[in-house]
């Protein structure tokens, strides 16, 4: 049990760090905004890059963890919007909103650092996982949700919704350090080495600085009131993302590769993106998603190790 917690500890201890530090006022809530800015526009999209650039182009294109991530993403909001809708009797944009915090992970500031630390000599596998995770939420999961959120509105307008996200991705420096990637496996394409070390540079600098984030934007979150819904989005995301997860793997899509398998069942139990209370804030759920961020993060430390732990005893670490 100590090995698995000398994985974890750190990742905790940094979030920790941040949450202390912004809550004494060493930090403010607007560092925490720009130090983010700089993980999502700078520091990530080098480590994608990295990741794929600097592998064969088969390595990279797994199609077994691409569709068995997509697939078992799919059903988790499935499952999640019939709940809500049938049972809870809400409403379309608020069904949407627990079903992203259930199936919507924080592959980048949480699940690669944990990857990172898990896989040991195979860490590099992580920067592979990451960038195939990316791929699915941000052309799928996300733009499908928040389309979904929409066709509950009087205008019924979720086809410029689902226009909106897709032309949004664009814009996002993280599916051009994908994109970049990819051409330089493809063609096999080499940067100049000091180019080269200046990417890496930044790329190093993702890890501890997007968990010292999630720490301190984590300050300040509401969480009463809001138990029952809170609870059924942590239960989702950190419980039933991963069994879903670990069903698609055993019965439909198997991934062949043990060390991809290990990343994908690793991403599903982390706690939802960060982003998530922004993406809810249009419909007026920020403060819902605020409440679970915090509590399913919280209680990730315990959900987390308890995998590493099973993982550990079937040998799959």
């Amino acid at each position: 049990m100590f090995d698995i917690l000398a994985i974890t500890a750190p990742i905790y201890i940094a979030i920790a760090l941040g949450y202390a530090l912004t809550r004494a006022g060493i930090f403010q809530k607007t560092d925490m905004r720009a130090f983010g800015t700089f993980v999502v526009k700078v520091a990530m999209p080098a480590l994608l890059f990295n990741a794929l650039s600097q592998r064969k182009v088969g390595e990279i294109l797994n199609s077994e963890y691409v569709s068995a991530y997509a697939v078992a993403s799919l059903i988790t909001l499935s499952i999640s919007i019939a709940w809500a809708v049938r049972v809870g009797q809400l409403s379309r944009s608020l069904s949407s909103c627990m079903a992203m915090g259930m199936s919507c992970p924080n592959s980048g500031f949480v699940g690669y650092p944990v990857m990172l630390l898990s896989l040991g000599p195979l860490a590099a596998v992580a920067g592979v996982a990451l960038a195939l995770n990316m791929i699915v939420e941000n052309l799928l999961i996300i733009p499908l949700l928040l389309a979904w959120a929409e066709t509950g509105q009087a205008d019924n307008k979720w086809q410029t919704a689902l226009w909106q996200t897709l032309k949004g991705m664009l814009k996002n420096p993280m599916i051009w350090g994908i994109v970049l990637g990819f051409c330089f496996s493809w063609f096999e394409w080499q940067l100049p080495a000091s180019l080269n070390r200046t990417v890496t540079l930044f790329a190093q600098a993702s890890g501890a600085l997007s968990l010292f984030v999630i720490g301190g934007s984590l300050v300040g979150l509401p969480v009463q009131g809001m138990g029952p819904r809170v609870a059924q989005i942590a239960a989702g995301k950190l419980l039933l993302h991963p069994l879903v997860m670990l069903a698609v793997t055993v019965f439909l899509l198997p991934i062949h590769d043990p060390v991809l398998r290990t990343a994908a069942l690793l991403t599903c139990a982390m706690p939802m993106m960060g982003i998530y209370p922004i993406l809810t804030q249009k419909h007026g759920h920020d403060g819902l998603s605020a409440a679970a961020l915090l509590v399913t993060t919280m209680a990730s430390f315990v959900s987390l190790n308890a995998m590493l732990w099973v993982l550990k005893d079937l040998n799959l670490l």
